[in-house]
């Protein structure tokens, strides 16, 4: 892989498009820490990326790395979503207060809008707490979007519908991250998930899966066993889409933006065909 910074080549694009956002995850996590999520912020702008995703578990000096990115997608003009690992949820169904103010925090220091968590412990338990997550939301001036995960507890179409119905009923509305690929972890079908859920998403993580002998892997799109053209027809259009699937290389710089550019063809053919 190349180490030099690259330059900026952006192209223009409709309005109507998703944004195309990369996870910097995708990029593999030796690599991100021994770079530096800064760096692949730069590349990922410089491969035409409208934002970034900076993930909690890949900053190795979170006090300089975050203002450090922070001002680098300032200045490229990106969007940034916070995602951190830790569950908003315990164990037990109490609401993790400590995790969640760490991640607000970190949110506003990298002047993250959008912060992506999952549930976690999330039980009955939990419904009472639904206050206490909504005034430290809005002291922070940040949106949640809810992601489902690879774990049976948060990651199954009924473990979601049970957490945004309860938050319906007490008139609370948080937003959805859309995984296409970790339902299949949860034994799920991505397709009934997202006729089901397509009113909460807010946020689209775009990725590929196959199956293996032992495990299911994360893999472009262009090569994943799943129906993902009939998933992104089934979710709202107009909300940012993630690469967070592999990206890697020699050249790195070109398979990052063609993994773009194949994105942004992808939503171009899903408007036509949806186009009266």
């Amino acid at each position: 892989m190349r180490t030099e910074v690259p330059t900026t080549t952006r192209s223009t694009r409709p309005l109507a498009e998703p944004p195309i956002l990369i996870s910097l995850s995708a990029f593999g996590a030796a690599e991100v820490r021994r770079h530096g999520q800064r760096w692949f912020a730069q590349l990922s702008h410089a491969a035409g990326a409208d934002g970034i995703e900076v993930r909690s578990e890949l900053l190795v000096d979170a006090a300089n790395e975050l203002p450090a990115i922070a001002r680098a997608v300032q200045s490229a003009a990106m969007q940034v979503v916070y995602s951190s690992a830790d569950y908003l949820w315990a164990a037990d169904g109490t609401l993790d207060a400590p995790a969640l103010d760490r991640a607000l925090a970190a949110a506003q220091a990298l002047g993250a809008p959008r912060l992506k968590m999952a549930m976690g412990g999330f039980g009955p338990a939990s419904h009472g707490s639904f206050a206490a997550l909504q005034d430290r939301l809005l002291a922070a001036n940040t949106e949640l979007v809810i992601e489902n995960d690879q774990t049976p507890a948060a990651g199954t179409l009924a473990a979601l519908q049970d957490f945004f119905g309860a938050a319906k009923t007490q008139g609370f509305f948080w937003g959805m991250t859309f995984d296409m690929g970790n339902w299949h972890w949860t034994g799920e079908c991505p397709l009934q998930a997202a006729s089901a859920l397509a009113a909460q998403v807010r946020y689209v993580h775009c990725k590929g899966v196959q199956r293996q002998p032992q495990r299911w892997v994360a893999v472009p799109l262009a090569e994943s066993s799943a129906p993902w053209r009939a998933v992104l027809r089934a979710l709202p259009a107009d909300v940012p889409w993630a690469i967070e699937y592999p990206l890697a290389g020699d050249d790195l710089l070109d398979v990052t933006r063609r993994e773009i550019e194949q994105l942004r063809s992808v939503a171009v053919s899903l408007q036509q065909r949806a186009s009266p």
